[in-house]
């Protein structure tokens, strides 16, 4: 397995991700000395919801794989930190009830970190640009676009990027489609109708780069209004998709216009077998795969946007940096952007050209200007963060 962008806690910590992405392997890997356990584990769950304490009282560095399973060992995990000068470091595969119970029991007592699938390049090694910022040389540009095609379609969960050969990928997400995207799921948000599940991945799918509306949801798998509410919820929490809210100017109205939502990585599209559009999958290419580095902290923000105007013209992504700062980026499935692709853009920048810069990301490999909007090739995202 190859080395992750992730920096190793230096003290005791919660790592979050969805399944497969590589928490498991990231922790073993980099702390050997660790006694290891797992929730996954049937003897070692139950011991955990019957007596939370034996898990942890002798062992000073121990790793707890899965412990979203029983969020109350997070009182355990605070008597081990607090009483026995213990290191705990340990991994969740979802949000639901953990964050909660976390807060609670280990505020300022940890560091709360967020494992991603892998970033298009990071096999390859450690970064080696600014996307925004620096410019690639032409021969590096083309060698990664030969490349995209390949994590378009198949992804970047850790498991799928090492395997050699393109029918090994697809096998390793078929499996995920039956286990982990939709079984695993089902079982960690105690959901019981699993065909409605599907039926809300696969509308999910369809629904990339729209807002979404839960009402179609339901229609679309035959639930409740409640309960397509509680299914989306569900692929949030377990970091299989992520949302943008709407950007409006002033912080008090910006979540007033609705979300957008994506899956945290393209395979996702593969595996579940989702009928997209070629602009859907790209769209949702870059935007993950920047969502994927502010969660490793190559962004300084804790949301990202999308921003609809009074007018109706649209932008992909706002990126709000410290000091007020916006980075404005639209996506196109071209390779010969016209001036009509970034009026958005250059319209939303001229509201405070000090303050906003806009990048259009495309599908050729050479970096342009049109007016006041940086074109960047979208293979200029290889090994860039």
């Amino acid at each position: 397995m190859f080395d992750r962008w992730l920096k190793p806690p230096k003290r005791s910590a919660l790592i979050l991700g969805p399944r497969r992405a590589g928490k498991s392997t990231f922790l073993k890997e980099h702390f050997k000395n660790f006694q290891y356990v797992t929730l996954d584990d049937l003897d070692i769950l139950d011991l955990a919801h019957k007596d939370p304490k034996a898990i942890l009282h002798h062992a000073q560095r121990i790793i707890i794989d899965e412990i979203q399973r029983v969020p109350k060992l997070t009182i355990a995990v605070k008597f081990a930190i607090d009483q026995l000068g213990g290191t705990v470091l340990m991994s969740g595969s979802s949000r639901i009830g953990l964050l909660d119970a976390t807060a609670d029991s280990l505020a300022g007592r940890i560091d709360l970190l967020e494992m991603p699938p892998a970033c298009w390049g990071e096999a390859q090694g450690a970064p080696t640009h600014s996307i925004f910022d620096d410019e690639v040389t032409p021969p590096k540009l083309k060698a990664a676009a030969r490349d995209l095609e390949s994590f378009l379609m198949f992804g970047g969960f850790p498991e799928v990027v090492s395997a050699e050969h393109d029918e090994q990928k697809r096998e390793i997400l078929r499996n995920y489609k039956n286990t982990y995207f939709t079984r695993d799921l089902s079982l960690l948000s105690n959901i019981e109708d699993v065909s409605g599940l599907r039926a809300i991945l696969q509308h999910y799918g369809r629904s990339l780069g729209a807002v979404t509306h839960v009402t179609n949801f339901q229609q679309e798998a035959n639930v409740s209004h409640i309960t397509a509410k509680k299914y989306l919820h569900s692929i949030y929490q377990s970091g299989l998709g992520f949302t943008l809210a709407g950007y409006q100017h002033g912080p008090a109205k910006r979540y007033v216009k609705g979300t957008k939502s994506y899956y945290c990585d393209t395979g996702m599209i593969t595996a579940l077998e989702v009928q997209c559009s070629r602009g859907q999958i790209v769209e949702n290419f870059v935007i993950s795969e920047i969502e994927k580095r502010r969660k490793l902290g190559w962004f300084r923000t804790d949301q990202l946007f999308f921003y609809k105007s009074s007018s109706g013209f649209e932008i992909d992504v706002i990126i709000e940096e410290p000091r007020g700062a916006l980075k404005a980026v639209e996506i196109k499935a071209t390779a010969n952007p016209a001036p009509k692709d970034v009026h958005a853009l250059q319209e939303f920048v001229a509201m405070d050209p000090k303050k906003r810069r806009g990048f259009l990301f495309y599908m050729g490999t050479e970096y342009r200007k049109l007016g006041t909007v940086r074109c960047v090739p979208i293979a200029a995202i290889y090994r860039g963060r």
